[in-house]
């Protein structure tokens, strides 16, 4: 989504359905902010915004991050292009006119697409 779309707003609210307490802070400027969920999960949330140094990829460890477990979320994935992993399930939200959101689901693979049917269940 566009800025101001809601993606922080929903990654917070997804964060906490997950059981992350305290603050929960926007990667806008750190990048990536990690949490773990009270069941063990690791949970690492990107916002690659103000991402443009190629470089910078692989001096903070993102290959590595990408290719462990864990949960990760990804706002601007496109300002990653050609560095992420296909994102399982992808979630394209516009703001519309009236203060309301218009929110779309896109499974790009078979585990995304197993996400999807639990989520329409």
């Amino acid at each position: 989504g566009d800025l101001g779309a809601g993606k922080t707003t929903f990654v917070r609210h997804l964060l906490r359905a997950l059981g992350i307490t305290g603050r929960i802070k926007s990667p806008t400027y750190a990048v990536v902010e990690p949490h773990e969920a009270p069941d063990g999960l690791a949970i690492f949330h990107f916002d690659f915004y103000r991402f443009s140094d190629p470089r910078e990829w692989e001096d903070a460890g993102f290959r590595d991050i990408f290719a462990g477990p864990g949960l990760k979320l990804a706002e601007w994935p496109e300002n990653a292009a050609g560095r992420t992993p296909i994102a399982d399930l992808a979630i394209k939200i516009e703001a519309m006119t009236d203060d309301t959101r218009s929110v779309t689901l896109l499974a790009n693979t078979p585990r995304g697409g197993d996400l999807l049917s639990h989520a329409a269940a």
